[in-house]
């Protein structure tokens, strides 16, 4: 243990040098300066062996093991006087520092004064707010207290160094959960909310509302009944969705805080949290050069918990995402028919034309949804009246990448597939959204 001089003691010191100072050409002042700094002394070395010992404290860091991205994580640090010695034990006030992980925001005070009575505890909670998934390390917690007399301060450092994950933000996935569980309800004159499941398994009959498709009108049971009366259909369950994750070079633009692929994993994980409270099988690829991981389609949701253990420390790199590898991957590997969601980015035309040729091999086995992170960026320059050639100059330029991406997006259309165009902002509850229209369609 460690320890350092506080201000007491060196303000006693300075008496010493005072005494000596008024009568050092005294025989007695110089014996009396000496004595009282050498008495001083020994009071501090007294001092430092009759007070506490770092072993009479225990301090411990409470904290889960993983944190949430963009989210305040608490983290709480517990210290307990164990008061050994009933008769010498005391209260003792400690400040208590933390040695955490340098690259997350401190949302608090990093350190804090507590006083403990013996054979108490008292807990220090302070916020950190991460803002990158991947492994953090916290270090030790280091304890400052002052000696039983006031001279010294001790100092120890107790070992609470541990490892913790940040994941994705899982929250925003519940609240699309929450939102299919309410599209599920059965509300008069909300059309999406009666999630009939068309395609499914006959379930009823009712009563044909405003909203319901001529189709699935049931003329005989109309004709006995003298009104419109419509099948209902339960939803499908146990079908298969998986998510195409390009972890490539578009995918490390960043819009806000967050790069694309951040957005494109928080959209996975709420497909994958609502898919899996539905009943259906959920998977994952994730790719950029070369196959980063693969899950394939499973229920339940240990399936989420895979989800978020292989995607959390997955990061953007700068290399071209090689489609042929990944699609040829998925046809190995994979044969049940599947809602394939592929979560990229386009921008020139030879990407787009590899991306759709292969998308386009999917069909009719698989049903493909292409999902682009729009950049709103360039739509405010488009909309914006340039003031300079050079704006001109950067406009034309966002006009004719808007239009390629548009271009692609409607070809994926007449090859038999579905695209997405939405902001980063609503990438998750677009996607969520487009998932449970296919469920309502029939369309798997």
């Amino acid at each position: 243990m460690r320890f350092v001089f506080t201000n007491k003691f060196f303000l006693l010191l300075a008496v010493g040098f005072l005494i000596l100072s008024f009568g050092w050409q005294a025989r007695p002042a110089l014996y009396i300066a000496v004595v009282f700094d050498f008495l001083l002394v020994g009071a501090a070395v007294a001092d430092y062996f009759l007070s506490e010992k770092a072993s009479e404290f225990r301090v411990e860091r409470l904290v889960d093991d993983r944190f949430s991205m963009g989210a305040v994580n608490q983290v709480a640090i517990k210290v307990t006087n164990r008061g050994t010695s009933s008769r010498l034990a005391r209260p003792v006030t400690l400040i208590v520092k933390d040695e955490y992980p340098p690259k997350m925001r401190l949302e608090s005070d990093r350190e804090l004064e507590l006083t403990v009575q013996p054979r108490h505890s008292r807990t220090w909670v302070y916020g950190l707010l991460p803002t990158a998934r991947g492994d953090y390390q916290f270090g030790n917690t280091a304890v400052r207290y002052r000696a039983r007399w006031g001279l010294i301060w001790k100092q120890a450092s107790y070992p609470t160094a541990q490892l913790v994950r940040v994941y994705p933000n899982i929250e925003e996935a519940k609240k699309n959960e929450l939102y299919a569980h309410r599209n599920r309800e059965l509300a008069a004159g909300r059309r999406r909310t009666r999630m009939r499941g068309r395609g499914g398994d006959f379930e009823s009959l009712r009563d044909f509302v405003i909203g319901d498709e001529v189709r699935y009108i049931s003329w005989s049971a109309s004709a006995r009944r003298g009104k419109l009366i419509t099948r209902h259909y339960t939803v499908e369950r146990s079908q298969n969705i998986l998510v195409m994750l390009d972890a490539g070079r578009l995918m490390t633009a960043r819009i806000g805080d967050l790069t694309k692929l951040d957005h494109a994993i928080n959209a996975t994980l709420s497909i994958a949290y609502v898919a899996s409270a539905g009943g259906d099988n959920v998977g994952l690829l994730a790719f950029s050069r070369r196959v980063i991981g693969y899950l394939p389609p499973r229920r339940g949701r240990d399936q989420v918990n895979r989800v978020m253990e292989a995607l959390y420390n997955v990061e953007p790199q700068m290399v071209e995402p090689d489609y042929a590898r990944a699609f040829n991957f998925l046809g190995t590997n994979w044969h049940r028919r599947s809602l394939v969601v592929i979560l990229t980015d386009l921008i020139d035309r030879d990407a787009s034309a590899e991306l759709l040729g292969h998308a386009a091999r999917l069909v009719p086995r698989h049903l493909p949804l292409i999902v682009t992170i729009g950049d709103s960026d360039l739509r405010a320059m488009v909309r914006s009246r340039p003031a300079t050639a050079a704006d001109v100059y950067s406009q034309s330029v966002a006009e004719d990448i808007l239009r390629q991406r548009e271009e692609a997006l409607s070809r994926i259309h007449q090859l038999g597939g579905l695209a997405l165009d939405v902001p980063a902002g609503r990438l998750s509850f677009e996607l969520v959204n487009k998932y449970l229209d296919v469920k309502d369609r029939g369309l798997l």
